[in-house]
């Protein structure tokens, strides 16, 4: 048993933050319906392809069934009201307006399942003046003060490799809605849960945003340094970067004794963590030609040695062949029908010791139209027709 078994999410959202939370509501045991329109998520079409399929689609929808319907015709819309009246959730990630505009929006789906759990996610919310600003996940990290401070010092701003706010906009959508549920399990009212991406970046500011509100400093671009704790940062070796993630007084000395130079530690300008940050760049100044003196791979082998934190900065190759990704169980092969067998990332967090399965791989465009229309009680004739008539594919 999974710990959704048995709950039925109904997904009307695209490309990256709803598919993300409902990939991860299917990973941990939902069903998954996917409403596709006639022409498929747009991230079908996003290159890399592999036979013609997206790995960027790839990514987030496994352990999902593909229903292609178009929602422009009545009889699509009447499909989506009958799934919705058997299923405990729907997500989706239209702009603000589309859903109702549609007549699947929250007060329309909740009038045949008043404890449905409805969840909409959108670059700034379902109201106020922002509200019909376009939801991209760029828009976000630049409009969220994120993306200001990613980059280095003398750089200018730079996104995040993957789409950091689509992400976790998703994420915090599926912990919402998992509240909710949990709430229902007692009420056995629904909930309709307005996901902000430009809330969720403000949200995780975290300390940097107390620095300003609290502190009433503005903080600035820092590279892969702390604002807080030096030094805790990427070092250039003479062959690639490697990271000191120096977290107190006794790490530091043992930095010191360990890169040959245990005076640094008691050079009254960085004995203690204060001083480090006050003096950060004259502190740097001296470690920067240490690190260069050796390779990656010797100052991991010395530092750890030492006891002190510290990595290598690997490239996604390495990352995901490093044999303890391996062994962790990590990746997960699953037979895709047209791309081959695909390994896929697992869900992050072990159960009793086990990792939830990849049940099922990405569908292809409406792979379970006939089988998800077949369970509402429409018959093989009446599938035809809706097929004869462009409402489902």
């Amino acid at each position: 048993m999974l710990p959704l078994e048995g709950v039925r999410v109904l997904d009307l959202s695209r490309v990256m933050a709803g598919p993300f939370c409902t990939m991860l509501l299917g990973d941990l045991g939902a069903e998954v319906i996917k409403i596709e329109p006639p022409e498929g998520d747009d991230s079908r079409k996003f290159a890399v392809t592999v036979n013609g399929e997206s790995t960027y689609f790839l990514s987030v929808n496994r352990n999902k069934k593909s229903v292609a319907v178009d929602l422009k015709k009545p009889e699509g819309v009447e499909i989506v009201k009958r799934l919705a009246a058997v299923s405990d959730v729907v997500v989706e990630n239209f702009r603000p307006g589309v859903a109702s505009r549609l007549g699947v929006d929250y007060a329309s789906l909740s009038k045949v399942n008043p404890s449905l759990i409805y969840c909409s996610i959108s670059g700034f919310g379902q109201t106020g003046s922002y509200s019909q600003k376009p939801g991209y996940d760029l828009i976000a990290l630049a409009m969220s003060g994120m993306m200001d401070l990613t980059g280095e010092p003398e750089g200018g701003p730079v996104k995040f490799a993957v789409p950091i706010a689509d992400i976790t906009a998703g994420m915090f959508a599926a912990i919402s809605i998992l509240s909710a549920l949990m709430e229902r399990s007692r009420t056995g009212k629904g909930r309709y849960i307005d996901v902000s991406m430009l809330d969720v970046q403000l949200y995780l500011l975290t300390h940097q945003a107390s620095a300003y509100l609290i502190g009433g400093e503005e903080p600035k671009r820092m590279g892969s340094a702390h604002p807080s704790i030096v030094p805790y940062q990427a070092f250039r070796a003479s062959n690639g970067y490697v990271i000191v993630a120096v977290a107190n007084d006794n790490q530091f000395r043992k930095l010191c004794e360990a890169i040959g130079h245990p005076e640094i530690a008691e050079d009254q300008r960085f004995r203690t963590n204060a001083d480090r940050v006050r003096n950060r760049s004259e502190l740097l100044a001296l470690l920067e030609p240490i690190f260069l003196r050796r390779t990656v791979e010797e100052w991991v082998a010395v530092l750890e040695a030492a006891d002190v934190p510290v990595a290598p900065v690997k490239t996604v190759r390495q990352a995901l062949s490093d044999p303890y990704v391996i062994e962790r169980g990590m990746l997960q092969t699953v037979q895709h029908p047209r791309a081959g067998r695909i390994p896929l990332l697992a869900f992050p967090a072990l159960f009793s010791g086990e990792r939830p399965p990849v049940r099922s791989p990405p569908p292809l465009l409406g792979q379970h139209t006939e089988e998800v229309l077949l369970g509402l009680g429409y018959t093989l004739e009446e599938i035809r027709e809706l097929r004869a008539k462009g409402v489902i594919v």
